[in-house]
């Protein structure tokens, strides 16, 4: 009873087969369809290793949400050379909400020679370059979040030359931490000095022929200090051509929540445009000598994640890759033999067309003439 039940279920499962063996003995291979399938194999091949770059490829998911974080504080991480000295120059953050001068202690005052080593002209030039890249082509940003903290620092490399020439600049580096306000980050004559209705610079001890606000920016970024992120600022060299030369860059901030399969850090993005003119009052040219980065922090946040292709998806595309190219190239190989067959029939009936043979009595015959065994000696 037991084996008679097995062999009701099994000759139903015969049933259900879907897939039907055919017996070898009919089955008719051509060197057509040889060709055909290999043409098949190879695109299949070709296509399963695209589909794997693919498949092990990641790319980036941008999201924006309002910024609800007014409490903490953003940090300004800085490193420009001025070309003056240090005794000279001074810099600070007025806050515009609280209009006072925000705290600028993280920052160092390094007398340095202005002009770089063929080392660190190189470097310039190079992240100059890529500046120009990114301004083009904006998605090389995502390749640049990929590979933070794998590449090297971006920061200026030390002189590898002993430069015997006294130093003629100020390099101010370092960071400081400010209110997530707008607010004007400024570097100009004289140190700064608190005052009940704002600040002030003691610059009438500088002559006017001591100004130049020739400058390079080796580093500005705001939030966590990410090596291998290039900021838009970086590597820019500004050389004055007056004394009394004002250059500004108007900075949109925008917080940056950043999660890749290597790093999870919240940094900040920023724009900037940059504007510069020479101070002349009688020409009505007003304002300060100086660099002034007006910044403002926008209320929207982006979120940043590196996202890869599940294994499932790729399944399911390895599979529709297979099984559409067989179903392609068995539609194309089918309509070929067709189109074959029928050119080939029409020329072998034209071969076998029937001929007229005259007869005594003057009528012609559309038969074909009989062959007989006479006739073939």
């Amino acid at each position: 009873m037991r084996r008679l039940n097995r062999k009701k279920t099994l000759n139903l499962m015969k049933e259900l087969d879907a897939f039907p063996k055919v017996p070898e003995s009919y089955v008719e291979t051509s060197a057509s369809g040889g060709t055909v399938s290999l043409i098949a194999f190879t695109t299949i091949a070709f296509l399963t290793i695209m589909e794997f770059t693919v498949y092990r490829d990641t790319w980036m998911k941008y999201e924006y949400e309002v910024d609800k974080d007014f409490t903490s504080k953003l940090r300004i991480n800085i490193d420009i050379t001025v070309a003056m000295r240090c005794q000279y120059v001074g810099a600070d953050v007025l806050d515009l909400a609280e209009t006072m001068v925000a705290s600028a202690d993280g920052l160092i005052y390094e007398p340095v020679v202005f002009d770089l080593s063929p080392q660190q002209k190189e470097w310039q030039r190079m992240l100059q370059l890529i500046q120009s890249r990114l301004q083009e082509e904006h998605s090389l940003q995502d390749v640049i979040f990929k590979s933070a903290f794998k590449s090297a620092s971006t920061a200026l490399p030390p002189r590898e030359d002993n430069s015997l020439q006294s130093p003629d600049a100020c390099r101010i580096h370092g960071h400081l931490y400010v209110n997530k306000v707008a607010g004007n980050f400024h570097i100009t004559v004289g140190k700064a000095i608190p005052h009940p209705r704002g600040h002030a610079h003691l610059a009438a001890l500088v002559s006017h022929e001591s100004y130049n606000f020739s400058h390079r920016i080796d580093h500005l970024s705001f939030g966590e200090l990410i090596p291998g992120i290039i900021n838009p600022l970086d590597g820019t060299e500004k050389i004055a051509s007056d004394h009394n030369q004002m250059f500004q860059y108007f900075i949109t901030v925008v917080p940056t929540k950043l999660h890749t399969y290597k790093i999870s850090a919240e940094t900040h993005q920023f724009s900037v445009t940059e504007r510069e003119r020479v101070i002349n009052h009688a020409a009505g040219s007003h304002g300060v000598s100086g660099i002034f980065m007006k910044y403002d922090i926008s209320s929207l946040m982006v979120t940043v994640t590196e996202e890869h292709m599940p294994f499932w998806q790729f399944l399911v595309r390895l599979c529709g890759i297979i099984g559409g190219i067989f179903s392609t190239t068995g539609i194309l190989h089918g309509f070929g033999r067709f189109v074959a067959e029928v050119i080939f029939c029409r020329f072998r009936l034209g071969s076998y067309r029937s001929t007229s043979v005259p007869l005594p009595d003057g009528h012609t015959s559309n038969h074909l003439p009989l062959i007989t065994d006479n006739s073939t000696h």
